[in-house]
């Protein structure tokens, strides 16, 4: 069966006071760090926080990026990775947990252990295989690392077109529409995940941008696929022609993540998370930082 959402509004500035007035609610983000601030942890403490939800972080890499390139990256120790996810959950009470970047196939192995073992609840899995510029993340180990052990146990997984190609072992190139989506989320799906959205802001056209008459020419809105292996939910937003669009990804899963932890349900979560993007897709579309790709507005700092 196929059913049809809009993203409806939710964000930070509609969601009214948290459960404790005292204690916030508390997520867990397990991801690489982004110089540049667009996208990795720095994109996810801001989702996060401007919706409410204290995060806590377990940096994976640290890589030298910018609006138009990354130029290197370390990953950090395993043993240091583990060290972290343990300090972390001794201490806090997590209602959710993010996987942004993991680096490296042992890194993807302790973090499916710790999935495996029940410690990471309402598990988030971003996929974060290559970057915008083509330049791969992970290895084939990792990839097969994330097939087998982490991904099971994932309550959503959110590859976007090309993450969703790797994982489903399909020609990337090939894939430009919704029926192409929802293969590969059905393929996806078969790995154990109890959901999986495969986003699409990578279809031909979406990140194509300008303004004016010579603004450049994409679809009215972008889809994404919501798939629990029964039903299909065709997500529809409204598709914001701007070049600072770096992030989005990250910013959907933690933001996904921040909702899940507050309560929501799979779908109202995510379309929840799309409509707080589109915001800070908006909120940002005039904003100059850096010389390609900018980041978003998630605290609608444009509206203020």
């Amino acid at each position: 069966m196929t059913a049809t959402a809009g993203a409806g509004s939710l964000g930070a500035r509609s969601l009214g006071a948290v459960a404790d007035a005292h204690t916030p609610l508390v997520a867990m983000v397990i991801a690489g760090s982004d110089s540049g601030a667009g996208a990795g942890l720095q994109a996810d403490l801001k989702a996060m926080s401007a919706l409410g939800v204290f995060a806590t972080t377990v940096v994976t890499a640290v890589t030298a990026q910018n609006t138009f390139a990354v130029t290197a990256v370390h990953p950090v120790p395993p043993d240091i990775v583990e060290a972290q996810i343990a300090a972390v959950l001794e201490d806090f009470a997590v209602a959710a947990v993010k996987t942004g970047m993991l680096a490296t196939a042992a890194t993807v192995r302790l973090v499916a252990d710790r999935a495996a073992a029940g410690e990471l609840p309402h598990l988030v899995v971003d996929p974060v295989m290559v970057a915008s510029s083509g330049r791969p993340f992970l290895d084939d180990d990792a990839v097969t690392a994330y097939r087998d052990l982490l991904i099971p146990h994932a309550m959503v997984v959110t590859p976007n077109l090309m993450e969703a190609a790797i994982l489903a072992g399909v020609d990337p190139a090939r894939q430009s529409g919704v029926d192409d989506m929802i293969a590969m989320a059905e393929r996806i799906h078969g790995f154990g995940p109890t959901w999986v959205l495969v986003k699409g802001g990578h279809l031909p056209g979406v990140h194509d941008a300008g303004t004016g008459a010579g603004a450049a020419s994409g679809p009215e809105t972008v889809t994404d696929i919501l798939y629990d292996g029964t039903e299909v939910l065709v997500i529809e937003h409204e598709r914001v022609s701007t070049h600072n669009n770096h992030g989005t990804g990250c910013s959907l899963a933690s933001a996904t993540a921040a909702l899940l932890a507050r309560g929501h349900d799979m779908p109202s979560a995510v379309t929840g998370a799309a409509q707080f993007v589109h915001e800070a897709l908006v909120g940002a579309a005039g904003w100059h930082l850096g010389r390609g790709h900018g980041p978003l507005d998630p605290f609608g700092w444009a509206s203020q």
